[in-house]
């Protein structure tokens, strides 16, 4: 009954307009809270899978209108995916160790997958009406899934070769003034970040560490 619940919840909070936030105002709470990049991608997962889980539920049913729900379903639970690869990418950028939400990402779509392929398979009378936005879930999670078992190092050289190159490119078009800030704003960054990954210490002013 619980489960039932949640998912009718969903349903329920998920607006009517053309634009609209692919995560319940809940969620996306829960994803402010979430600081930790791994913590934040079990998070997507879930939310992925309660998505999946409400699809099964209308597949399963006959009521009229259903399309028009599979539809915006189906673009939300795409969208979360997209949010797991671009947290993961970000979290590489920065160099935060990410293997923890990463592999828990991998497991779950690869039992999600063949769900997604069992709907297109059944191929039930309303189909046309969101058989674009099931064939890009599909794709989405393939190219998800993909990503998730590439070997992270090997991600990672290629989330920094994709950074330098897109710096390189807005550098090119940039003012030498403009270009002279940026740089200086960055070292600023860097020495802020390097000062906060400094080790505490519990001496008093004045102190000499004992030898």
């Amino acid at each position: 009954m619980k489960t039932q619940a949640i998912l009718l919840a969903l349903a329920l909070a998920m607006p009517l307009a053309a634009e609209r936030d692919f995560l319940t105002a809940d969620e996306a709470d829960q994803v402010r809270q979430a600081q930790d990049p791994n913590e934040r991608l079990k998070l997507y997962i879930h939310f992925a899978q309660q998505r999946l889980d409400l699809l099964k539920q209308m597949f399963k049913s006959e009521k009229p209108g259903r399309s028009a729900l599979i539809h915006d379903t189906l673009d939300d639970y795409s969208k979360i995916i997209e949010a797991i690869d671009t947290v993961t990418d970000d979290a590489l950028k920065r160099k935060v160790p990410v293997e923890e939400g990463v592999a828990a990402v991998a497991k779950a779509e690869k039992e999600m997958l063949p769900a997604l392929k069992v709907f297109e398979e059944s191929r039930p009378k309303d189909f046309g009406r969101y058989e674009f936005s099931l064939k890009l879930a599909i794709e989405t999670t393939t190219d998800s899934l993909e990503l998730s078992e590439e070997d992270l190092k090997t991600r990672s050289t290629e989330v920094q070769t994709k950074v330098e190159r897109e710096k390189k490119e807005i550098e090119a078009v940039m003012q030498p003034k403009d270009l002279e800030e940026k740089k200086a704003g960055e070292q600023k960054a860097a020495a802020d970040q390097k000062k906060q990954r400094k080790a505490p210490t519990l001496m008093r002013k004045g102190e000499e560490k004992k030898k």
